[in-house]
């Protein structure tokens, strides 16, 4: 889900997004597409997380404004981006940790993570903290639209699979699915982006506007 950072990190207590210079990309960019999983059920813990009250999707100002231009560009070609995740609150991440370290919550385990026991999620996967709480990094898919109506294209997995078929280079994924990747991959590095190739789906702007500020102001 996320990669552990490789340097010390300062959550910096501040009341609102806004306070912490990030905007809702819907300022820059009201038609984007959002299904932001953790507000709601439909994610790998079975719930609502902690820290998430709306479904929005904040980003400090320069990743934000990379992220409209990507936006635009891929609709000039047919496509547009589908939001998962954007700035996600610290105390969210400590959530997915005591999740992980539950061992009677195995609600989604067929759906998710068929081929790993929650404990091995841990590293890998569920770090005890997150690129996202810096917010520059964003959760997305890709979508084909044809006039008014887009439909999510097909990316091998689902968003939050936890197993090598979610790596950005997966040997067990058709060409379709695989192009479909690079499509995402490729407009998202014209702007800045840069991959993490355990997770199709996962882009943090490269170099991160504030690498050692986090926060922890709940999205709403």
């Amino acid at each position: 889900m996320t990669p552990a950072l490789a340097q010390a990190v300062t959550v910096v207590p501040v009341s609102t997004p806004e306070e912490a210079g990030m905007v809702d990309i819907r300022t820059l960019v009201p038609e984007i597409q959002q299904d932001i999983r953790y507000a709601g059920s439909n994610n790998f813990t079975g719930r609502p997380v902690p820290g998430y009250e709306a479904e929005k999707c904040y980003l400090l100002a320069p990743a934000a404004q990379a992220l409209a231009k990507v936006d635009a560009q891929l609709r000039t070609e047919g496509y547009a981006l589908q939001l998962f995740d954007c700035y996600r609150p610290a105390q969210s991440v400590h959530s997915f940790v005591e999740w992980a370290n539950d061992p009677r919550e195995q609600s989604r385990k067929a759906l998710q993570y068929p081929g790993l026991d929650k404990p091995q999620l841990l590293g890998g996967y569920i770090a005890e903290t997150s690129g996202h709480s810096r917010g520059a990094t964003v959760d997305l898919g890709l979508l084909q639209c044809s006039g008014d109506t887009c439909t999510a294209l097909d990316m091998g997995t689902d968003f939050d699979y936890f197993g090598p078929s979610a790596n950005t280079d997966a040997a067990d994924i058709t060409l379709t699915q695989y192009q479909n990747r690079q499509i995402l991959l490729k407009a998202m590095e014209r702007e800045g982006f840069t991959n993490y190739p355990q997770e199709w789906w996962h882009f943090t702007l490269t170099p991160e506007p504030s690498p050692t500020t986090a926060y922890d102001v709940p999205v709403r």
